[in-house]
């Protein structure tokens, strides 16, 4: 299990094998061809409740959570995993 932590103080838990799914490259591959993909993607990832997390944690006074802010946290999150697999 890797564990970390976003700039912005989101925690998460990624399984090992979730970042080494096919399944998960093959919805990363399609993201520019459907967009809408990202919403699978981060479920392969987080989980549904990591997600809801994550939604939460970005939601802005208006109760929405922007894809912006989703997006950047979502860099950050296969950035940390990356690197505290590595390390």
């Amino acid at each position: 299990m890797i564990k970390g932590k976003t700039k912005s103080g989101f925690e998460f838990e990624v399984s090992e094998d979730a970042i080494q799914d096919m399944y998960l490259l093959e919805e990363i591959a399609q993201v520019d061809e459907n967009p809408l993909s990202v919403t699978h993607i981060l479920t392969r990832l987080l989980g549904d409740e990591q997600k809801k997390r994550l939604y939460k944690h970005v939601e802005n006074e208006q109760g929405h959570a922007l894809v912006e802010d989703v997006m950047f946290e979502f860099g950050e999150i296969m950035n940390a995993s990356a690197e505290l697999k590595n390390s």
